[in-house]
């Protein structure tokens, strides 16, 4: 049996709980109910903006604390607000270097976005599926919480000048894409923010790298080789084995 002090558990979405991009299974939400009836208090954290985690719990766990742009976005009781923007300069030192790169992206704000990468990129899918945003042009976000590129001439150059620029960078191989955030926002960085240090925590990526690091009990779903140093426990990303885990957590905190 696992013994936990931790009353909070933190879940990714992508590649963690959903793994069709859209939805996530009935045995992996009802492992989340026993864990929140156990007296857990249920924190979603993904690297989507908040407006597209909604589409994917579809109006389940309403009170939980969602965090979002992987970290840049938190709501509490339904209030969105950006905790982390792009500075003017350094988003015009970003945007010289998507320039220089020829590159496509995705630019997200508290709520609306911009988009310029090709119609049929594989995240077009999974941007807006709730239809509550509109498309802008980036002049017209208010603030700049995500950056996306999802095309570029050179992604690793790309990625080394998004470091220069001091930002938070995640370069993921497997996608082609690079997810550049502002400063060190990360996923536990803004858990910290909010006040939670003991936690348990599922991830599957390498942005969940700070979040598990820092986890009482960290769950790698799948076998990314960035989060071998740091999960406690490996399951394998299918919904049978992610909802045993959950509910594991559940019944530890149900014997206490």
């Amino acid at each position: 049996m696992v013994n936990l002090r931790a009353r909070t558990v933190v879940f990714d979405l992508d590649g963690t709980l959903c793994f069709d991009g859209r939805t996530i299974d009935g045995r992996i939400l009802a492992a989340i109910g026993e864990c929140e009836r156990a007296g857990y208090q249920v924190v979603f954290a993904s690297a989507r903006p908040v407006r597209d985690m909604l589409p994917v719990l579809d109006g389940a766990f309403p009170s939980a604390m969602l965090i979002g742009g992987n970290g840049s976005l938190v709501s509490v009781d339904g209030q969105v607000r950006a905790r982390a923007v792009f500075e003017p300069a350094t988003l015009g030192g970003l945007m010289a270097a998507v320039a220089r790169y020829e590159a496509g992206y995705l630019a997200d704000g508290p709520w609306d976005y911009a988009y310029t990468g090709p119609v049929d990129h594989p995240i077009r899918s999974r941007v807006d599926q709730g239809g509550l945003a509109s498309r802008v042009e980036l002049v017209e976000l208010p603030e700049v919480v995500k950056f996306l590129v999802v095309e570029a001439s050179d992604m690793a150059e790309l990625a080394e000048a998004g470091r220069g620029l001091g930002l938070m960078v995640n370069h993921h191989l497997d996608e082609a894409i690079i997810d550049f955030a502002p400063g060190s926002t990360t996923k536990w960085e803004a858990l910290t923010s909010m006040g939670i240090g003991a936690y348990a925590a599922f991830g599957n990526d390498i942005n969940d790298f700070d979040l598990l690091r820092n986890a009482e009990r960290a769950v790698r779903v799948g076998t990314h080789p960035g989060l071998d140093d740091v999960a406690h426990i490996t399951v394998p990303a299918e919904p049978a084995a992610v909802a045993a885990e959950i509910s594991l957590l559940a019944r530890t905190a149900q014997a206490r």
